[in-house]
């Protein structure tokens, strides 16, 4: 059976990547918005099994979309950058199952998808990163290259690029090296 997906987000490199990542694991991307209007109209009118949705676009936001398609046979997934709690909360009570964190990649995507997809394919929670997890992640590595900018006069992208070349030669994660820094402990 196919699984069919709506994509709303309102860079269309985004929307192009996303294509490529569902497309090549069997997903039928049958539509594509970059407003909110449009991707509820698209919703609404092609009944997707999945609807991608990024929370801020023109229009209406993601989380208003899924409001308003709650309680359908679509199963609304939100594609965030932003970690408000008060954020995540709003798109629960609105009836998002599931959260991407901006930016992703398809070792991330395609496990959450597949479990929302398929809840009988389970996923091990305890070595899956939850939403808060992520967003602890975010904060940590942020506060670290803030820290090496500040020491070391490094811009952000060399900033993250020594973190994320340091935990790949630790074969460590970010948020390792991140806590790291922050102790003040790092020697890279």
């Amino acid at each position: 059976m196919d699984k069919r997906v709506v994509i709303a987000d309102d860079e269309s490199i985004i929307r192009l990547d996303l294509k490529e990542i569902l497309e090549d694991d069997g997903y039928v991307v049958v539509g594509e918005a970059a407003a909110g209007d449009d991707a509820l109209a698209l919703i609404r009118e092609l009944q997707p099994d999945l609807a991608l949705l990024d929370v801020k676009m023109p229009g209406l936001d993601g989380i208003e979309v899924a409001r308003q398609v709650q309680g359908g046979s679509t199963r609304v997934v939100l594609l965030t950058a932003f970690s408000q709690r008060s954020l995540i909360e709003s798109a629960r009570d609105a009836g998002v199952v599931a959260y991407l964190v901006k930016p992703f990649r398809s070792s991330e995507i395609l496990p959450k998808l597949a479990s929302i997809m398929n809840p009988a394919v389970s996923v091990d929670p305890v070595n899956t990163p939850t939403v808060d997890d992520k967003i602890e992640t975010r904060e940590i590595v942020q506060l670290a290259k803030e820290r090496l900018m500040a020491e070391r006069g490094l811009d952000e992208p060399e900033a993250f690029e020594l973190i994320q070349q340091s935990a790949m030669k630790a074969r460590t994660r970010m948020r390792d090296v991140a806590n790291t820094i922050l102790r003040g402990e790092f020697v890279g």
